[in-house]
């Protein structure tokens, strides 16, 4: 069988174009209204919702590179956004939170997002929404039922 690959047809490749697509339309409204990267508010994501992690947990929990998530925490310090405090029993670890400011940024940025998802999901029906998350959680299982050794 001569098997021939077409990009444009290729699923991982289909599905990095929608990701793609889809994460820089919503990261101009972030950027263009409250100067947040998709990194950072990622970080402001995880933080608003599991309060008290370390910038690895918070890379862990969003499948994010290490150094990406370094760079938005320093950045989200530095502009106040969030607190970084030290363990006491662990000195290495830090502990992160969400600043006054960083949970106001986070109420403002979160119902923005809703609503963004709210227009991207508009004209589908409760049953192709439903089709698509499950097929999401079927193709997510199966590419790490594929990539564990």
């Amino acid at each position: 069988m001569n098997d021939v690959l077409r990009l444009e047809d290729f699923l991982p490749y289909r599905l990095a174009v929608l990701s793609s697509t889809v994460s820089a339309t919503v990261a101009r409204a972030y950027d263009k209204r409250f100067g947040v990267s998709i990194p950072e508010w990622r970080v402001i994501a995880v933080l608003g919702r599991f309060p008290g992690l370390s910038a690895v947990e918070v890379a862990e929990r969003t499948l994010m590179d290490k150094v990406a998530v370094s760079r938005a925490v320093t950045k989200l310090i530095k502009n106040g956004r969030i607190d970084r405090k030290f363990d006491d029993t662990d000195k290495r670890r830090s502990i992160l939170n969400l600043s006054e400011d960083g949970k106001k940024l986070h109420d403002e940025i979160a119902a923005l997002a809703l609503q963004f998802e709210r227009d991207l999901l508009l004209g589908f029906s409760e049953e192709e929404l439903e089709s698509l998350s499950g097929i999401m959680e079927r193709l997510l299982a199966r590419a790490s039922l594929i990539g564990s050794p």
